[in-house]
């Protein structure tokens, strides 16, 4: 059974840093792109970032370029995202999500495995 967990959300002024993590179980880790979506209430759920099976290999939203840094440790199964620099139009229920997704990274559909997400709210 295929797990993911996620971890790391809270509470946090505009200008501070949040780092929320994955941690994964029940799959090839290492083979998987893990992508990093988020929901705002009345939105649709939106790319944020991804990091494909090559740690060096990543993508991001231009809405969090320069902020937001994805990475992953394919020995402890996690992925992570280091927010930065937080808006308070960040605020979201942000959700990590496993899929075998070639180059379409941004697309939800591609997303086989999904956590039960973590609420990120920024206030200015």
């Amino acid at each position: 059974q295929v797990q993911l967990v996620e971890s790391g959300g809270g509470l946090v002024q505009a200008g501070g840093s949040l780092r929320l993590s994955c941690a994964a179980s029940g799959l090839p880790f290492s083979r998987y792109t893990m992508g990093w979506f988020r929901q705002a209430p009345g939105n649709e759920r939106e790319f944020v970032s991804a990091i494909g099976w090559s740690t060096g290999n990543t993508n991001a939203a231009d809405s969090v370029k320069g902020r937001f840094t994805v990475s992953r440790d394919n020995a402890k199964t996690t992925v992570y995202l280091q927010m930065n620099s937080l808006k308070p139009e960040d605020t979201a229920v942000y959700y990590c999500a496993a899929g075998l997704t070639g180059s379409s990274w941004y697309v939800p559909a591609k997303y086989a495995y999904w956590g039960q997400g973590t609420q990120v709210t920024v206030s200015s």
